[in-house]
């Protein structure tokens, strides 16, 4: 599914709050509206954010407890209604109860209107990550559902039910699509299939730890990913420096633009 909307300039964001889980404060997080701001000042018109950046990668059990969802919810709430997030695509984590089921979701927003929500499909489940315990992945290829928006967000939003699933995002001059993490490192990459598809952008949002050569062989990865399509250009951006388990992440962006 295509969803519509105007895009020019790209900036990735790390995300300028502290490491607490959402659940300590739910506007403890807010700041990344700073990042947004930032990126809007440098004439961008798409803003990428780290994975799961609202509530936190490091809320480990803590995904179990509705609070997280619902505070999760709460900040949205506030980044939308924030005149910072206006004229420029927001793209931003946070974890997502559909169907009972619990997801690992990018949320895209502008000017007060969700555009899509985009569940993770392929979960990173080996050495420091255990995303398996907590959420479960899309497995609708090229399906969309309708996500009833909790009612704070109607509020707002004007929108009863926003789409949810396999979805990219078409502009009037190109098309973005979007991975989570561990999807780009998958033989079987969702950037694959959207490059037959004709989109133009990936972005990667992500919580990728730190280690030795680890960002040479992701580079690789980007760089491989990019060569495959006509007007290749792939956005990847990783999490916090500290997460609340501990573990160094990366906190590195690539940007990278590949047309011969």
């Amino acid at each position: 599914m295509q969803i519509g909307v105007c895009v020019e300039t790209v900036c990735l964001c790390s995300p300028v709050m502290d490491w607490r889980p959402v659940l300590c404060d739910p506007t403890s997080r807010l700041l990344t509206v700073v990042g947004i701001e930032v990126a809007k000042a440098n004439g961008a018109k798409y803003r990428l954010g780290p994975e799961l950046e609202i509530c936190g990668y490091g809320c480990a059990d803590h995904f179990y407890e509705s609070d997280t969802l619902l505070h999760s919810f709460q900040a949205l709430k506030t980044l939308l209604e924030s005149p910072v997030t206006q004229d420029i695509i927001c793209d931003v984590g946070m974890p997502i109860m559909h169907h009972n089921v619990r997801y690992n979701c990018r949320v895209l927003f502008l000017n007060r209107k969700i555009l899509l929500i985009r569940p993770k499909m392929l979960m990173a489940n080996s050495g420091t990550y255990r995303e398996m315990r907590w959420f479960s992945p899309w497995t609708r290829l090229r399906q969309v559902e309708e996500y009833f928006l909790p009612r704070m967000i109607q509020e707002v939003t004007g929108q009863d039910t926003v789409p949810f699933g396999d979805c990219v995002l078409s502009t009037k001059d190109t098309s973005i699509g979007t991975e989570i993490c561990a999807e780009l490192w998958n033989p079987n990459s969702p950037h694959i299939q959207m490059g037959l598809d004709g989109v133009e952008i990936f972005t990667n949002s992500s919580a990728s730890h730190h280690e030795l050569r680890k960002a040479d062989q992701r580079v690789n990865l980007i760089k491989t990913a990019t060569t495959k399509v006509v007007t290749p250009q792939q956005t990847w951006n990783s999490n916090l420096p500290v997460d609340i388990e501990k573990i160094e992440c990366s906190n590195t962006f690539h940007l990278t633009d590949l047309k011969t």
